[in-house]
């Protein structure tokens, strides 16, 4: 079992109106059907582990500058300023868990952004 992903999984589904299906051949959450705010990557351009998921203006380059060993600019999504994590090593579920908690606000409408308030 992959415990990276079933922890990507809790913390997304206990979000408003969350689901998952598959994009692009890789597990990843949506509010409601769309828009999607989430994706779990393994082996998609190396073999890490990772999390790619929608930030807020300015939070990419701030956390890759901060820590650019578990942060990156994911392909294909990163010029829209999401935020790659890095799952594998010792991983702060707290921490990621505030993340996707950004990512859901950052394109939830503001009805269900309201009321997961603010971390």
């Amino acid at each position: 079992m992959d415990e990276a992903l079933e922890q990507l999984r809790r913390a997304c589904l206990a979000l408003p109106e969350a689901t998952e299906r598959t994009s692009h051949g890789h597990p990843a959450w949506f509010v409601r059907e769309k828009p999607q705010f989430a994706s779990y990557h393994h082996g998609h351009h190396d073999m890490r582990r990772a999390l790619w998921c929608a930030a807020p203006p300015g939070a990419q380059e701030a956390f890759i500058a901060t820590r650019p060993e578990h942060f990156f600019r994911p392909p294909y999504v990163g010029h829209r300023g999401w935020l790659g994590v890095y799952l594998d090593g010792d991983v702060d579920w707290d921490d990621v868990t505030a993340l996707l908690h950004d990512a859901y606000v950052t394109v939830a409408p503001k009805r269900l952004a309201m009321l997961v308030g603010d971390r």
